[in-house]
């Protein structure tokens, strides 16, 4: 009978009305109330992990309600851009969006997984979005990776994105021809393309989305109506793609 008391008096706390009342207890009632509380709780730890519980689901909703506004508000930007690379099944059912640094370990591991993902899938639509944030090889290779999208196309692109996340050396004027030549084109045209206001343009058009959408690493995702910010493996992404069809 007294947990029920004690029990409804903590329930009664979250009502204006009755703590209203409660201010006005005396010093002694206070007293012998909280007592009675803090015996209850520790007799019942059970019922803080239960409230944590609560203000943790709250918050993933808040949270997830956010995503979904900021994700409305800038869908077009998001998988539409018009500047960024598209691959895997261009009319898939479902658009997976990575924000990516060549120079990023998980980005790496990632790499590999997304490249099973494609494979396995086969109805994956996947949105590149250039993100360097680890200095000077980052922002080298995210120039030479878009250059070469917008001098040789998809193909060449992608190959020199393969190429540049296994690169282990940096990335810089001495090694970049080499690495042209590793992908099958010539390095030459890329040079005045690499320092060109678009491709400054398309690198900043990318960090401002990153920051309307509070990606601050790598990598990060965008799955349709969600947003992933970090490194997930494999199974975890499957999972996902599985949980957004059945929407």
């Amino acid at each position: 009978m007294k947990s029920l008391k004690i029990a409804a008096l903590i329930s009664a706390l979250a009502v204006p009305a009755v703590a209203s009342d409660l201010d006005n207890l005396t010093s002694e009632e206070r007293a012998s109330f909280r007592e009675e509380v803090r015996a209850y709780l520790l007799d019942n730890p059970e019922v803080l992990l239960e409230a944590m519980q609560v203000l943790r689901d709250r918050e993933q909703q808040a949270e997830s309600q956010a995503d979904a506004q900021i994700l409305s508000q800038n869908s077009d930007e998001i998988f539409n851009d018009g500047i960024s690379y598209v691959g895997g099944n261009l009319d898939g059912d479902i658009t997976i969006v990575e924000f990516l640094d060549y120079r990023c370990g998980y980005c790496r591991k990632a790499h590999a997984d997304m490249a099973k993902l494609l494979e396995t899938d086969g109805n994956i639509r996947w949105v590149v979005k250039e993100f360097p944030i680890l200095g000077a090889d980052s922002d080298a290779s995210s120039r030479m990776a878009i250059a070469t999208l917008r001098h040789y196309g998809n193909e060449a692109y992608l190959t020199l994105h393969d190429i540049l996340m296994t690169f282990q050396g940096p990335v810089n004027a001495q090694t970049m021809p080499t690495l042209a030549e590793q992908a099958g084109i010539e390095f030459e045209p890329l040079v005045e393309i690499m320092e060109s206001p678009e491709v400054s343009e398309h690198i900043a058009r990318v960090r401002a989305l990153g920051s309307k959408l509070q990606v601050s690493g790598t990598p990060s995702f965008v799955i349709e109506d969600t947003i992933l910010r970090g490194y997930l493996p494999l199974p975890d992404m499957e999972n996902i793609v599985a949980e957004v069809r059945a929407q």
